[in-house]
């Protein structure tokens, strides 16, 4: 389930992007690496695919990083879109102790390289809540 979804400013004249972030509960959702996999899907032949995992605040966290060309986010209740070239995603997989974590932030290259500082503070933001259910 989408908790949140915010707008990504592009830069001046540039498209805006997305982020947003799901929480399903304990259990839910699926594994990290099937939605790393899911994720990866979602580019037609992506570029320069990185993953990498750390600690943050003793929270795990799978970071993953793809360009190419988005077909978007498949599932029943979204509708087809058109295939866009040059976008980036940026997403994290926290596991927390109420169950995973997802964070996502698509858009065209060169917005979300603008806010990948951004994104980098938002995880390293992260910590582990004592009366947090996630």
């Amino acid at each position: 389930m989408r908790v949140a979804t915010y707008l990504v400013p592009g830069p001046k004249g540039g498209e805006a992007g997305e982020c947003a972030v799901f929480y399903f509960g304990k259990g839910q959702g699926g594994t990290v690496e099937e939605n790393l996999a899911r994720w990866t899907k979602q580019f037609e032949s992506p570029t320069d695919r990185k993953t990498t995992t750390r600690s943050v605040n003793r929270l795990r966290v799978h970071v993953i990083d793809l360009r190419g060309t988005y077909l978007g986010s498949p599932g029943p209740m979204m509708e087809s879109q058109e295939k866009k070239p040059n976008y980036r995603l940026l997403g994290a997989i926290v596991e927390a102790p109420g169950g995973l974590l997802f964070i996502k932030c698509t858009g065209p290259i060169a917005t979300i390289t603008q806010a990948e500082t951004d994104f980098d503070e938002l995880i390293q933001s992260l910590a582990e809540g004592e009366t947090s259910s996630i």
